[in-house]
């Protein structure tokens, strides 16, 4: 476990339009490699506010935010890029997959966007992170030919394409029926579990963080537990 994957510190974030609200507080934690962590906290607390932050799409606060052990502040967009590409997988509420390709093509896309590994590779790689999840079956369906539940283990596949130091996810079951959030948690707490995989998901659903690994519990703005 020892390994750090990622550090908040001191970060604080202000809104400054048209009067300054500071919105986070003092933030400060670390997450180890393989760690399966969750993020609660009433709407407006800041949850998805810090998670923009922790994936390097906000750069605009104070403190230090450190992936891999290497900081993320005054580096260029481009850089950043790279880093989101390489280091981060994201899976959302909403899967956000492309409906005119197939199931196949949308896991492949951030391989391809990467570009370092030859088109039939990735198409491999991609084929294997279909089975990971038992979803290999619907590689060569359309994107909206699948079920709601398919289609969210169909974003953690393409999340999972270019083997991330971390996932983080934004209420990536808030959209999900019972069994399919069940589905996702037990994909999630079996990545952690059996290929080391850390993940970091906001979710408001309480039984879902009761079972991660640790919960960091925020009220306005500030991690109160």
């Amino acid at each position: 476990m020892g390994e750090t994957i990622l550090e908040a510190r001191k970060i604080n974030k202000y809104f400054r339009d048209p009067v300054t609200v500071k919105v986070l507080s003092d933030i400060e934690f670390s997450i180890n490699k393989g760690e399966f962590v969750s993020v609660t906290g009433k709407s407006g607390c800041g949850k998805s506010t810090l998670l923009y932050i922790l994936s390097t799409m906000d750069t605009d606060f104070e403190g230090d935010l450190l992936i891999d052990n290497v900081s993320m502040k005054n580096k260029k967009e481009p850089q950043l890029a790279a880093v989101r590409n390489e280091k981060i997988g994201f899976v959302f509420q909403f899967h956000y997959l492309l409906n005119e390709f197939t199931v196949l093509k949308n896991v492949m896309l951030p391989a391809l966007k990467l570009n370092q590994f030859p088109l039939k590779e990735i198409e491999q790689k991609a084929m294997d992170r279909l089975k990971m999840l038992g979803i290999e079956h619907l590689a060569q369906k359309s994107a909206n030919q699948v079920s709601g539940g398919e289609k969210q283990r169909v974003a953690i596949a393409r999340a999972l394409i270019n083997d991330p130091d971390i996932i983080m996810g934004d209420e990536p079951t808030g959209n999900l029926d019972k069994k399919n959030t069940e589905v996702v948690f037990d994909i999630f707490k079996r990545l952690a579990e059996e290929f080391n995989q850390t993940l970091l998901i906001v979710t408001h659903d309480q039984s879902f963080a009761e079972r991660t690994h640790r919960i960091i519990n925020m009220e306005d703005g500030k991690i109160i537990s």
